[in-house]
């Protein structure tokens, strides 16, 4: 892989994420372009790639589970009255070209392809932007444009009869560590009382520790100080959308595109999301959480 396929984000002159957008990964992870590792500004790493637990969860990206049948998560699809079966259905996301590329952010072009044919083209922009000394935010939106003659649909394992289980969109797997992240919103604490709500920002704050099976495997969660995320849709489309969280199973957050009712998308319209997610060093309050998302998202 040259180095053109894998820029890397700075901030302040500090590396803070590496995007790889043509990986050599098998169809049943559902190929796509991915940031990883993304770090703290102190270096500590908060994302995953290819977990034990999850093979198919990528670092940061859009990823989703059923667009008119075809599987762009990875790994098992969740079949109504079946449960998780294995198919032949994966999609893959690719990589066609930059429309922009600067040390702290990208303009990228990206065609959905599923069984030889093209769905979707996506038109991702990422930037990094200094909040303070040990705070940047990631400024992540994806624009979905359905390029075919007919309909399409977004789904998720909700939408076909599995409770709770309403993932699609952008999503962060967080880092393995020892103990569960703290999961909280500004009025609500716990994964049990924030997942499946909806929330200006949502907070996941780790220990800085990776699990002991991972430190002995000589895994990529090195060992570093506590650190906290907080996303926060910066859209009005984004904040419908409600949260998907998982902290006692694995860490990770992602938005629902589809939560309780499958996502029409017609001929020639395009949706848009958009995710500002806070990196910072350090376990972080709700004040200090609050005042660093209106900082980055400016409301």
């Amino acid at each position: 892989m040259t180095q053109h396929d894998t820029p890397v984000l700075r901030v302040a002159g500090r590396p803070v994420g590496r995007y790889v957008t043509r990986p050599e990964l098998p169809d049943r992870l559902a190929p796509r372009p991915y940031l990883h590792p993304v770090t703290t500004l102190a270096g500590t790493a908060v994302t995953e790639l290819s977990p034990a637990d999850h093979a198919h969860h990528l670092g940061v990206g859009v990823a989703v589970p059923d667009v008119e049948g075809h599987n762009f998560w990875g790994g098992r699809t969740f079949v109504r009255d079946h449960g998780p079966t294995e198919l032949d259905n994966h999609g893959s996301q690719r990589h066609t070209a930059f429309q922009l590329r600067d040390p702290d952010g990208f303009v990228a072009e990206l065609r959905w392809v599923a069984a030889g044919a093209e769905l979707l083209r996506e038109r991702r922009t990422v930037a990094a932007t200094e909040l303070t000394d040990t705070a940047w935010a990631l400024d992540f939106t994806f624009s979905l444009s359905n390029v075919t003659s007919g309909p399409l649909s977004i789904g998720s394992p909700a939408t076909n009869g599995r409770s709770g289980a309403a993932y699609g969109g952008f999503f962060w797997r967080a880092r393995n560590e020892e103990s569960a992240p703290d999961v909280f919103t500004a009025d609500r604490e716990g994964e049990a009382e924030v997942h499946g709500t909806r929330a200006d920002w949502l907070a996941l704050a780790g220990w800085g520790s990776p699990r002991s099976s991972e430190a002995e495997s000589g895994g990529e969660a090195e060992s570093g100080g506590g650190w906290t995320l907080v996303f926060a849709g910066a859209t009005e489309d984004t904040r419908r959308d409600p949260w998907f969280v998982r902290a006692a199973e694995y860490p990770g957050v992602g938005s629902s595109l589809a939560h309780t009712e499958r996502l029409p998308v017609l001929p020639g319209e395009t949706l848009v999301r958009r995710v500002v997610t806070v990196v910072a060093d350090g376990r972080l309050e709700r004040g200090e959480a609050a005042a660093l998302v209106r900082k980055a998202v400016g409301r």
